[in-house]
C-alpha cells in the first residue's frame, strides 16, 4: 500500500519539478502566482504606446488590444512549454508582451507621426522581426559563444535603464497631461509605489508576489475615492476646461461587452523599413534577452545550465510568439524577467502549474470588460508599479553581469557599453550630423548602442588568463 501510494505521489509529479501533474487545487493558485506577477507589466507596454500614437485614434480599438495581449500571451507561454516541433525549449518560462521595444517603438511614432499608421508599421516590422529572429533561433548553437553572460547582461541593464524615464513620466501623471506633475498625481504615484513595496518586504506567500497587482488595485481604489471629494476637472493656462489625469473613466468598463471573440488584425500591418530595420535589430537584442532570461532561470530554478535546445527552442518561441502577437495587433511577446525572478526565488517550476496559468490568461483575453478595466488605468497608478517593474530590470542585468568574476575586460565592456549606449539613448542630438539610418537605429532608446557596442568588445578585447 505504501509502494503504490509513493509511485501516485511520482506519478503526481512536485512542485519543484517541472515534469508531472499536481493536482489542481495546488496547480493553480502557483499559476496565478505567475500570472499575478506579470499581469500588469504585459499590458503595460500597449497602454505606453497607444498613448504615444495618440489614444484618442486607439478609443475603438484598445479594448481589443488589450483583450488579445492576454489571450496571445497564454497561448505563447503553453508553446513555451509544451513545444510545437523546435518551437518552444519546454522551461519553466512566462511569455508576454516585452517592454523592452517601448524605447525603439516611441523612436518610430515620433518619426511617423503617430496615429494608426505608426501603429501598424510597428505591426509590420513586427511581424517580418518575429520571423527574423526564429531563424536566428534555429541557428542559435553556433551564435551563443557571441552571448556571455557580461553581454546579456549588459543588454538587461540597459534596457531596464532606457524604461526608467518612461516609468517616472507616468509618475507624473503623463508628459501628455495638463496636470502632469501635480501634486495629486506625485502622491497618488507615491502611495501606490508605497503599498507596493511593503506586500513585497512585509509579507509572505502570495500577497508577496502578487504586490503589484495588489498595489494596482489600491491604487483604483484611491482614484475613485478621490473623485468622490476633489474637483476632477481643471483649467489649463489657456482657459481650457481638462479632466485631470488620476480620474477613472468608467465608461470605458460599461460600453465594454463581457464576452468577445478576439479580433483578427485589429490594425493592418504597414510595411515601412523606416520601422523594419530597427525592429529587427531590436529582435537580436531580444535574442540577446531570452538567453539570458532561460539561462538565469534554469540555472536558479534547476540548479544547472540551459542546453542548446532549449535556448534555441525558446529563442524560436519568442519569434513565432512575436509574429502572431502582430496578426492580432499586439506588441512582441519575449520572456518576462519578472517571473525568472519568481521561479529563482520560489524555485516552483512545475509545467503543469505554469499550464494552468496560462490557460487563465487565455480564459481573461475572451472578458473584454476585464480588458476595459485595465485600458482605464489612470497615469500615476501606472507610474506608481512601473517605476518598480522597470527598475527589476536593471537588477537582473547587474545579477548576470556579476554572474562571472568582474574581470577588467568585463567591466570595460560593461561601462563603455552603457557609456555610449545609455549617453546616446538620453542624448540623441549627438547624431544630429549623421545619416538618417545611423540616427534611426542607434538614436532611440540607446538599448540598440549599447547591445552593438558589448558584443563588439566581446569579440575584439583578448580573454584575460587565469
Amino acid at each position: 500500500m505504501e509502494k503504490k501510494l509513493m509511485n501516485t505521489d511520482a506519478a503526481m509529479g512536485s512542485p519543484y519539478q517541472f515534469e508531472g501533474k499536481l493536482p489542481l487545487k495546488q496547480a493553480i493558485p502557483l499559476g496565478l502566482q505567475h500570472v499575478l506577477a506579470m499581469f500588469v507589466g504585459n499590458l503595460t507596454p500597449i497602454l505606453i504606446i497607444t498613448a504615444a500614437c495618440g489614444a484618442e485614434d486607439f478609443a475603438g480599438i484598445q479594448v481589443s488590444l488589450l483583450q488579445n495581449a492576454m489571450l496571445i500571451a497564454g497561448v505563447v507561454t503553453l508553446i513555451q512549454l509544451y513545444a510545437i516541433g523546435p518551437i518552444g525549449g519546454q522551461v519553466p518560462i512566462i511569455m508576454g508582451t516585452s517592454s523592452g521595444f517601448i524605447g525603439v517603438f516611441q523612436s518610430i511614432v515620433n518619426i511617423m507621426g503617430g496615429g494608426v499608421v505608426a501603429y501598424g508599421a510597428i505591426m509590420g516590422a513586427s511581424l517580418i522581426g518575429g520571423l527574423f529572429e526564429t531563424v536566428l533561433g534555429a541557428f542559435l548553437k553556433p551564435l551563443r559563444r557571441f552571448f556571455p553572460s557580461v553581454v546579456t547582461g549588459t543588454v538587461v541593464l540597459a534596457i531596464g535603464l532606457s524604461l526608467i524615464g518612461v516609468g517616472v513620466s507616468s509618475f507624473g501623471g503623463g508628459s501628455a497631461a495638463n496636470d502632469y506633475g501635480s501634486a495629486e498625481n506625485l502622491l497618488i504615484a507615491l502611495v501606490v509605489m508605497i503599498i507596493i513595496l511593503v506586500l513585497k518586504h512585509g509579507t509572505k506567500g502570495l500577497t508577496s508576489s502578487s504586490c503589484i497587482l495588489i498595489g494596482i488595485i489600491a491604487g483604483y481604489i484611491i482614484c475613485a475615492v478621490l473623485g468622490a471629494f476633489l474637483p476632477t476637472t481643471a483649467v489649463n493656462a489657456e482657459g481650457v476646461e481638462f479632466t485631470k489625469a488620476w480620474v477613472l473613466n468608467w465608461d470605458k468598463v460599461a460600453q465594454a461587452k463581457w464576452f468577445a471573440v478576439p479580433q483578427f488584425m485589429p490594425v493592418k500591418p504597414i510595411f515601412d523599413l523606416r520601422a523594419i530595420v530597427p525592429v529587427m535589430i531590436m529582435f537580436i537584442v531580444t535574442a540577446v534577452e531570452t538567453v539570458g532570461d532561460i539561462s538565469g532561470c534554469i540555472e536558479g530554478g534547476m540548479g544547472r545550465e540551459a542546453t542548446d535546445k532549449e535556448l534555441s527552442g525558446g529563442v524560436m518561441c519568442d519569434g513565432v510568439g512575436s509574429s502572431i502577437a502582430a496578426f492580432f495587433g499586439v506588441l512582441p511577446n519575449t520572456s518576462f524577467s519578472q517571473n525568472v525572478g519568481l521561479v529563482t526565488m520560489t524555485k516552483i517550476v512545475n509545467r503543469f502549474a505554469l499550464g494552468c496559468g496560462a490557460v487563465f490568461l487565455i480564459l481573461c483575453g475572451l472578458l473584454p470588460k476585464l480588458a476595459a478595466l485595465v485600458s482605464m488605468m489612470p497615469q500615476p497608478v501606472l507610474g506608481g508599479a512601473a517605476v518598480i517593474m522597470f527598475s527589476s530590470i536593471v537588477m537582473s542585468g547587474i545579477q548576470l553581469i556579476t554572474k562571472e568574476p568582474l574581470s577588467a575586460r568585463n567591466m570595460t565592456i560593461v561601462s563603455v557599453a552603457l557609456g555610449l549606449g545609455y549617453g546616446i539613448g538620453s542624448n540623441s542630438a549627438v547624431l544630429s550630423g549623421l545619416p538618417e539610418l545611423v540616427k534611426l537605429l542607434f538614436g532611440g532608446s540607446g538599448i540598440v548602442p549599447a547591445a552593438f557596442v558589448a558584443i563588439i568588445l566581446n569579440v575584439l578585447l583578448p580573454k584575460e588568463e587565469n
